[in-house]
């Protein structure tokens, strides 16, 4: 038996072969008087290979009306240079058959598809050509996150999906239950969840965070990489209900050096997408984004600006600028604010540290003017923040002040004090929205067009 060739290998070989079996979904057919063009590709690349079924082969006539568009085909045959101008290689069937037929109904016929459409076909959008580079950029930019984090001795770490913790605070967070709404076990007239599966209110996680400090006050430096999950009910093009989190957490390390890192990841994640993903890159440079490629080049070329958050807010206040959102300390910064920083302003990605207590989190480590918390975002062209982070309260008393302030149990988090109270170190760590940073390499502007199938306020489809 002759082993599969893959489409993207054989458009890469470097010699022709005499024997070789290939394997995909029909493209497009087109026929002549004695033979046949038809277009295969398997998903391994953005270009298509050309197999040439001549009319003399076996069942030709009963076998070749099955090969219509999204049909999948087997095909044997010499893998040749193609005598076509500007082509390269091509495949000389010498036996071909139909391993499953697509109708007339098959929606991905060769013409322009909105991307409305294609999201509701989600479960076939992957053959289409921009999908196909977007979810093989997804793929190698996985890749990407796991060799930065190995090739400097992080250790990946996987944290619960299911979690009785709030890491944010601001509960927007799923419930996860057994409970019959109809028929809730009650307590004091209130839903008793000692009757519950975790016998305790449990949720999916906004965060892998808290979980990651417990791993890095003993292991040093890890990260984590998973989903996860905000009942957010916020249906723009940045925003989702599931999503993944890369969150490195690092022992002994101050907020400068989590600046350092997170500019350092941000860097490297840019540079292998261009490296890796040639194709698919300069097929989003001419359909999706014309100037990707040089803002993305730009961020790689210009070292990180760095200014604090009341820095940041005097000069929005000094701008002139006429923004939607108001501007004023205190206030969060919004994504029109942050790109008027990168683009107009410094011209150069940006990362904005040390903001206002009062907008962040309780485990951020507060600064000795006791207004801000030693927090920072790191901030690009086109998309604004795509990391957020901190170095994290390490002193006792302080985080249990913080607790108090947010009004969150010592009790429920009494394994976090408990790493302040045995050995605690400084440490920092950062979060990175995945599909934020696919979005930004990409040039893709709607958050549910990296993600394979789209959870968001309303739609849980497939």
């Amino acid at each position: 038996m002759i082993r599969r060739t893959l489409v993207k290998k054989a458009l890469n070989a470097k010699e022709p072969e005499d024997e070789i079996r290939i394997e995909g979904w029909v493209r497009t057919r087109r026929d002549a008087k004695a033979f046949s063009f038809v277009e295969i590709n398997d998903g391994t690349s953005l270009a298509n290979l050309q197999i040439i079924i001549d009319a003399t082969l076996s069942d030709y006539e009963t076998e070749i009306v099955k090969v219509t568009t999204g049909a999948a085909i087997r095909v044997h045959g010499k893998l040749t240079l193609s005598q076509g101008k500007n082509q390269g290689w091509e495949v000389i069937a010498t036996a071909f058959e139909v391993i499953g037929q697509a109708d007339a109904s098959y929606p991905l016929q060769k013409k322009g598809h909105s991307l409305e459409f294609l999201r509701e076909i989600a479960h076939l959008r992957p053959r289409s050509n921009l999908f196909g580079c977007v979810f093989r950029v997804r793929s190698r930019l996985a890749h990407a996150v796991h060799q930065f984090f190995q090739g400097r001795d992080f250790i990946y770490i996987h944290t619960p999906i299911i979690t009785a913790s709030d890491c944010e605070g601001a509960g927007e967070m799923f419930k996860v239950t057994t409970i019959d709404p109809a028929k809730p076990p009650l307590k004091d007239g209130q839903v008793d969840y000692g009757k519950d599966f975790f016998e305790k209110p449990s949720y999916l996680t906004v965060s892998g965070q808290l979980a990651a400090e417990v791993f890095a006050c003993s292991m040093s430096n890890v990260y984590t990489f998973g989903p996860t999950f905000r009942a957010e009910n916020s249906n723009t093009t940045r925003h989702a209900s599931e999503f993944w989190m890369i969150e490195p957490e690092m022992a002994f390390c101050d907020l400068q050096e989590d600046m350092d890192v997170a500019e350092t990841f941000v860097k490297y994640l840019i540079d292998d997408i261009l490296k890796h993903c040639a194709a698919d890159m300069t097929f989003f440079s001419k359909f999706v984004d014309k100037g990707l490629k040089d803002r993305l080049q730009w961020v790689l070329d210009r070292p990180f600006e760095r200014v604090s958050y009341a820095e940041a807010i005097d000069i929005l206040l000094q701008s002139g600028q006429t923004f939607e959102y108001p501007v004023d300390y205190g206030l969060n910064l919004q994504s029109e604010h942050e790109r008027y920083l990168t683009e107009k302003h410094f011209k150069c990605p940006v990362t904005v540290y040390n903001y206002p207590k009062t907008i962040k989190p309780f485990y951020m480590r507060a600064n000795d003017d006791g207004k801000t918390v030693a927090a920072m975002d790191v901030l690009v062209p086109g998309i604004g923040e795509i990391v957020g982070g901190s170095q994290r309260e390490e002193r006792l008393e302080v985080l249990e002040k913080h607790l108090e302030h947010h009004e969150l149990s010592k009790e429920d988090y009494g394994w976090y004090l408990d790493l302040r109270r045995f050995g605690s170190v400084p440490h920092s760590g950062f979060g990175m929205g995945f599909e934020r940073m696919l979005m930004f390499v990409t040039g893709v502007s709607n958050i549910r067009d990296v993600i394979p199938f789209a959870r968001t306020p309303g739609n849980a489809e497939f």
